[in-house]
């Protein structure tokens, strides 16, 4: 993590490095004026610096950052220290963000394809000619087959306008892939549990816990800012931490129980946790006896799950399970079993993420320091908008409640609908900010679904894969060039951000609001939009709460009182379920056919001598968004295949050697280098997400390192929300000679 004084520290070491590089270029007998021109550059004082706060949008977490222009060009990015979020520190991306202004791969002007979709062939155009192309196709497809017809694929704040948009058009068919491809299942199953989801931030109070469990959560590598430094310092203070991973993380380099789980049987060993402490009556009895309900059904449930019956399942011995299981309840309740985030991995997840809720509910963390805190926000009135038309058709994505418990929009749902016209046919596609060809699971099916359109439009930053598919490409301004909506989060300190410009966007490229705004005149919805300007909006947005506009543009943030956070300091106790109380036995579920407590099923096996893939991030890209950014590729320019160093010894490979990975349905990737180590399972094999990029736009990225979105051919829906599992793909490794 990097402060601004570090960043200060860090701007001295450069101009050292820069007199140091231009003392050896004289000394080897170069002389010229690029010499002098560094020498000079070194040493000259800037003229101006200006500082202008915001919030980054390099991930989704939203750190309040500093950004300062010197001499009319972007310097550098710091975190702000009035955010609670990033505590004044940003992580090596949001510093990195400067890069994503100066892409010289990025999008410059409106594109409108020439050719068959997929060959990336355009004509620059116009904003108006785009615009005008855009909603003469959304009209055509309103009058032909209902606004209903028009889907909308959004992910972050930055979607805010274009839903708007879309809504007062008419359509109701608006998805994130963050719920069914992400959060989904970890939100379906503690809402079942507790009554509400664990929120993004999410509600942990990693700080002040005494024990930290981490399932399957990369700590450290899927840099969410206020976590990691969170986990610093419970590292740094004590904490006991276990980590259950078939993967040596970083984490797990931190950990006091490191167990190298065999990858699907995670809620094996979860019930083997629960049978201990419930055999051994080491769960916090006061909280289950106030808070709890259907606790001797539960109970009665784990009879069989026991460490020894665990032991074969997960390659976890039966002291060890005994071991962990008592070292959570030593510290309850300020143990806290991290819920994890990306958390669609086996077809089962939503009870298995209800099963770490469970376990969460045994040791009595939830509102309680050092487990789950309660949330709280800011009061920010909206916007006085007329009231959008009411719907004529339902969603498409989950026809007759397939899905029972799915309580938001399901990305394949819509991608299904598009392919088989049914429950009504799905014409036209808007897609902002996320690259579906990497997102979704089983690219041909999205590639099915786009041959079905009458029109894909995409707004993006850079031209990634889903932009080469695109019948119109819309060049949108970074985020450090642009308004958005405010950021009001529920946090444990309320707070409202403002993202504001910091500086002009270099070519045709237009913010957001300015793109969703001018589309809705275009297609005769211009009352949805009855302020002039984006800080018009913004501005009475912020007044209304009774707070300062001045001071927030001239702070980025506005801080709200401190709410009680934990029951001991009044938090109320409420429980949104049907009984009003954490349900260890869930009638919700048993009315709907499901298991009322999680039940293990075994995870399916691969093919003989093939890998499980795993998946992950790193810390300095975002999902497959910021390999093009020139800082941070020259961190991490491409991924790696992580083999266990037995297994490559078999196979006669060794760290460097070149391989491709061929999937169970004989896909086969792009040349990827091989990292030997014994830091993973003989059984599986590991991929940083992203990489591999097939878009000819993506010049600096094209064809580096392996994609695992390529792999994930298959994919298993979760029963109760339709979530993707997608580590159920196989591969073996093909040497490259």
């Amino acid at each position: 993590m990097i402060n601004r004084s570090q960043a200060a520290m860090n701007t001295l070491s450069r101009r050292r490095f820069l007199k140091i590089s231009a003392s050896t270029l004289l000394a080897a007998g170069v002389v010229g004026r690029a010499t002098a021109a560094l020498a000079s550059a070194t040493t000259r004082e800037p003229k101006c610096v200006r500082e202008v706060p915001t919030f980054c949008d390099i991930c989704f977490w939203k750190c309040g950052a500093i950004a300062s222009v010197r001499d009319g060009k972007l310097w550098k990015i710091e975190g702000n220290p009035a955010d609670p979020l990033c505590r004044g520190r940003l992580c090596p991306r949001g510093t990195g963000g400067i890069g994503a202004h100066s892409d010289p791969d990025r999008l410059r002007t409106p594109l409108i394809r020439t050719n068959e979709r997929g060959e990336e062939k355009w004509q620059a155009v116009t904003w108006d000619e785009a615009l005008e192309y855009i909603a003469g196709k959304m009209q055509k497809i309103k009058a032909e087959h209902g606004p209903e017809s028009m889907a909308l694929f959004s992910h972050g704040i930055g979607g805010t306008f274009l839903k708007h948009t879309l809504k007062a058009y008419g359509t109701v068919n608006i998805a994130a892939p963050s719920f069914a491809q992400c959060r989904g299942p970890r939100d379906v199953g503690f809402r079942l549990t507790f009554g509400e989801d664990v929120g993004s931030p999410e509600r942990t109070d990693i700080e002040n816990a005494q024990c930290l469990v981490l399932i399957g959560s990369h700590l450290g590598e899927n840099m969410h800012n206020t976590q990691v430094q969170e986990f610093a310092t419970a590292v740094g203070r004590g904490a006991s931490v276990i980590v259950v991973d078939p993967r040596f993380s970083v984490a797990a380099s931190k950990a006091k129980f490191y167990l190298p789980i065999k990858p699907g049987t995670d809620l094996a060993l979860v019930l083997a946790w629960m049978n201990v402490i419930v055999t051994e009556k080491l769960y916090d009895a006061a909280y289950v006896e106030e808070h709890g309900f259907g606790f001797d059904q539960f109970a009665a449930s784990l009879t069989g799950y026991t460490p020894e019956w665990a032991y074969p399942e997960t390659g976890i011995d039966p002291d060890t399970i005994r071991a962990t299981a008592r070292e959570m309840a030593r510290y309850r309740p300020a143990t806290l079993v991290h819920p994890g985030r990306h958390v669609n991995w086996n077809g089962d997840d939503a009870q298995r993420s209800r099963a770490i809720a469970l376990l969460n509910a045994l040791l009595g963390s939830w509102g309680r320091k050092g487990g789950f805190y309660t949330p709280s926000s800011m009061d920010m009135p909206d916007y006085p908008y007329p009231p959008y038309p009411k719907p004529a058709k339902p969603k498409v994505d989950n026809p007759d409640h397939k899905y029972p418990f799915a309580h938001e929009a399901i990305t394949t749902g819509i991608r299904d609908a598009t392919i088989t016209g049914q429950p009504y046919p799905i014409k036209g596609w808007m897609v902002y900010a996320t690259n579906l060809l990497h997102a979704l699971p089983n690219e041909a099916e999205t590639i099915r679904a786009i041959q079905q359109l009458d029109l894909l439009v995409v707004v993006d930053v850079i031209p990634s894969e889903i932009a080469g598919w695109a019948d119109v490409v819309l060049p949108e301004s970074t985020y450090l060039e642009r308004h958005d909506e405010l950021n009001v989060e529920l946090f444990k300190d309320p707070f409202v951000a403002l993202r504001q410009p910091v500086l002009d966007s270099p070519d045709d490229q237009k913010p957001n609001w300015w793109i969703a705004k001018k589309l809705a005149e275009k297609l005769g919805l211009g009352a949805f939009y009855p302020w002039k300007t984006i800080e018009e909006y913004l501005e009475h947005r912020v007044t209304e709460a009774g707070l300062d506009f001045a001071e927030l543009k001239k702070k980025g943030i506005i801080r709200g009182p401190r709410q009680p956070i934990y029951f001991e300091e009044g938090a109320p106790a409420e429980f949104g379920t049907p009984s009003g109380k954490i349900e260890f036995y869930s009638p919700q579920l048993e009315k709907a056919g499901f298991d009322p407590v999680p039940r293990y099923t075994p995870p399916v096996a691969g093919p003989p001598g093939a890998f499980r893939l795993l998946f992950g991030r790193a810390p300095v890209h975002s999902f497959s968004r910021t390999h093009t950014n020139r800082l941070l590729s020259d961190m991490m320019d491409e991924n790696a295949v992580w083999v266990n160093a037995d297994i490559a010894r078999r196979a006669g490979l060794k760290s460097g050697d070149t391989v491709r990975l061929k999937n169970q349905d004989g896909v086969l990737s792009n040349r990827v280098k091989v990292k030997a180590t014994e830091r993973i399972r003989p059984d599986c094999v590991y991929l940083v997400h992203g990489f591999g990029h097939t878009a000819r736009g993506m010049r600096h990225a094209y064809g580096k390192g392996a994609s695992d979105a390529q792999m994930i051919t298959r994919y298993k829906t979760d029963p109760l929300m339709g979530g993707t599992a997608m580590n159920v793909n196989f591969v073996t490794l093909e040497a490259e000679t």
